[in-house]
């Protein structure tokens, strides 16, 4: 098996359409397709940081904090772009948890179904 890089991650969402403009106007990813069906995907972003939407068939019960599932997804940025995002976050009011892992500053936030994002730098 030659596993090279992930693809994309995909997430099933109960608003497609304002989950696009979550993830184009929060974190600046572009629309790369538009689907003829609504089973097909959205893909937002650049391959490599590439998030799939799918729109949900059935609405799921919420999640308790760390249970098994998904934790978050996380994007990597240079410490200049980290600092571009929390000012880009704060400017437009929406909500997040940095915290400082030593190697790592990074900041969490939910999207609007409550998949965590993470945003994060290894550069200090």
């Amino acid at each position: 098996m030659d596993l090279r890089r992930l693809d994309h991650v995909s997430i099933n969402v109960r608003d497609r359409t304002a989950a696009i403009a979550w993830y184009r106007d929060t974190l600046g990813l572009e629309q790369r397709n538009e689907p003829t069906e609504a089973s097909e995907p959205v893909f937002m972003g650049a391959f490599g940081a590439c998030i799939a939407l799918f729109q949900s068939e059935v609405d799921s019960p919420p999640r308790a904090p760390e249970s098994s599932g998904v934790r978050h997804v996380a994007f990597a940025l240079s410490a200049a772009g980290l600092e571009e995002a929390r000012s880009h976050l704060t400017a437009t009011g929406v909500s997040f948890r940095p915290e400082d892992h030593g190697s790592a500053l990074s900041i969490y936030l939910p999207d609007p179904d409550g998949n965590m994002i993470e945003l994060t730098t290894y550069e200090r």
